[in-house]
């Protein structure tokens, strides 16, 4: 059996990209447990009309973000590494700065020191220096900055295009197969 992901929605905009890495984990049958920030739960249902009960179905365990005794605070807890979809400057500052003050940072400081996956859906624009510091700090740390930024070789024709191809991404590094967006073949 396969080791579970960490996916975890703090309050940045592109709730929608969490939602969707949850629904590709689950069409791909892996395991997930799911951390969802009070500020995420508010971008969901401002964002979306995916409902905060639908979106906890599609992950196999949720936890609270202020149960920092949760199992995946804990390293000796394998997983098979962690995404932040999307990732708050917050979030990114407290990963960045070994702040653990709640589950979801402290699930991604495990991930760093057990020397797992950690990607960073960093959404931010424009980005000032403190923000690229912030970024670099955290890759110095192990993290994998993985901003959504959209490529247009495949023509997308739709949002929903657009962030399949995000998402095909943060699979991409997980070694999860998928096909989510057109593949580069050259021209």
């Amino acid at each position: 059996m396969s080791l579970p992901f960490v996916v975890a929605l703090s309050g940045a905009s592109g709730a929608i990209y969490g939602v969707e890495i949850l629904r590709a984990l689950k069409a791909a049958g892996r395991s997930v447990h799911l951390v969802i920030t009070e500020s995420a739960a508010r971008t969901l249902a401002i964002e979306t009309d995916v409902s905060l009960d639908a979106v906890r179905k599609l992950a196999d365990q949720c936890h609270s973000n202020k149960d920092v005794g949760a199992a995946i605070a804990s390293g000796s807890f394998l997983t098979a590494g962690m995404v932040v979809a999307p990732c708050s400057i917050k979030s990114l500052s407290a990963v960045a700065n070994s702040y653990s003050h709640n589950l979801l940072t402290r699930a991604a400081d495990v991930t760093l020191k057990e020397r797992r996956k950690l990607i960073l859906m960093v959404r931010e624009t424009p980005l000032h220096k403190g923000h690229l510091e912030l970024m670099a700090r955290a890759a110095d740390l192990g993290a994998v900055i993985l901003p959504p930024m959209p490529a247009f070789y495949h023509r997308p024709a739709t949002v929903d295009d657009i962030v399949a191809q995000g998402v095909g991404k943060v699979l991409d590094q997980f070694g999860v197969e998928h096909t989510l967006s057109e593949r580069w073949k050259g021209e």
